[in-house]
């Protein structure tokens, strides 16, 4: 069976190599949400909601506007820096030859202290910037906006329009999903195997894998079940995973020796023997060989094998049938 022939029967071979065959621990897990990848949008003073501009679900960037809100304490403010921020042009506009130090420095530091105060209170910079550009002391109603801090999407968004919002009320949770976190829960003798940095997957099925890697071990062990958490970081592009989500968790508990290895799918038995399909030129020869740990995809060859050896790795138990129906043939 030519190159050519075996790719038209879907048989696909590889060379053999090393690989480093590592324990595998499963454990249940949740998913959750990358807090190193969210937000949360509140107000710094009490402010009275007056429209939204973004809902639950959304995708934001950052500096989006969010939602308007409108506070007396930041109309008081804003009003204080437009007349700060007049004095202080006029002075400088005067220079320290005209006017004395002392009132120069006061008035400087009167507008910096009114432009602190307002940019504490919640207005952005921009905003800042086009209220005093306005120069109209009828601009300062109080109304101001809140903005994406991110880029993400809505995860929460529990707020009603004309509600009086307080200091530090929950206005927007916003969540880059694109990477979520796994916390994993496992038996204390298993998690201090585990190194940061290994190779985990997770499943919601138990049929589909995505691969992670550990990047945390909690230190505290749950009061009920007396499991030791570790935190698997996983991608999620094809937005697969959702916070809350429960999962199925394997992950490697540490780097062993490498040792020579197939794909778990080219070991098939035959006549009760592990054994797999050997590549000679055009032949394919079925090889028998000593087999010892499966470990993620991969079946350790302790004997019957070499380094650089082809074998086939797809198809192997197509050609098992194709053999048992020659030697039926020849015994017939």
């Amino acid at each position: 069976m030519d190159a050519s022939t075996r790719q038209a029967q879907g048989i696909r071979t590889a060379r053999v190599k090393l690989h480093a065959l590592s324990d595998l621990v499963r454990a249940p897990g949740e998913v959750s949400i990358n807090i190193y990848r969210s937000t949360q949008v509140t107000p710094r003073i009490s402010a009275q909601v007056i429209k939204r501009h973004a809902v639950l679900g959304d995708e934001v960037t950052k500096g989006q506007r969010l939602v308007t809100l409108s506070s007396v304490d930041m109309a008081d403010a804003q009003g204080a820096l437009l007349v700060a921020d007049r004095e202080w042009q006029r002075v400088k506009g005067l220079g320290r030859k005209v006017v004395s130090e002392r009132r120069y420095v006061a008035a400087q530091v009167a507008r910096q202290q009114a432009y602190a105060r307002v940019l504490a209170y919640g207005m952005s910079k921009t905003q800042i910037s086009a209220l005093l550009k306005q120069k109209d002391v009828a601009r300062a109603t109080g109304a101001f906006d809140l903005f994406s801090p991110q880029t993400g999407t809505i995860i929460d968004d529990n707020f009603i329009v004309g509600e009086l919002a307080k200091p530090g009320r929950l206005l927007f949770e916003i969540s880059d999903e694109s990477l979520l976190w796994v916390e994993a829960q496992l038996p204390p003798e298993d998690a201090v195997r585990i190194k940061r940095g290994a190779s985990a997957s997770v499943s919601i099925d138990g049929k589909t894998w995505i691969k992670g890697r550990v990047i945390q071990r909690h230190h505290r062990l749950n009061e009920t079940t007396r499991t030791q958490s570790i935190r698997i970081e996983v991608p999620n592009t094809e937005d697969t995973l959702h916070p809350g989500q429960f999962v199925q968790a394997v992950v490697q508990t540490g780097n062993a020796a490498p040792v020579i290895a197939v794909a778990q799918t080219a070991v098939i038995l035959m006549q009760g023997s592990p054994t797999v399909f050997k590549v000679k030129g055009d032949e394919l020869l079925p090889q028998p060989v000593e087999t010892g740990r499966t470990r993620s995809g991969f079946t350790e060859v302790r004997a019957g094998l070499a380094v650089g050896d082809e074998v086939v790795i797809k198809g192997a138990f197509l050609l098992k049938s194709l053999a048992l129906k020659s030697q039926i043939g020849e015994d017939h």
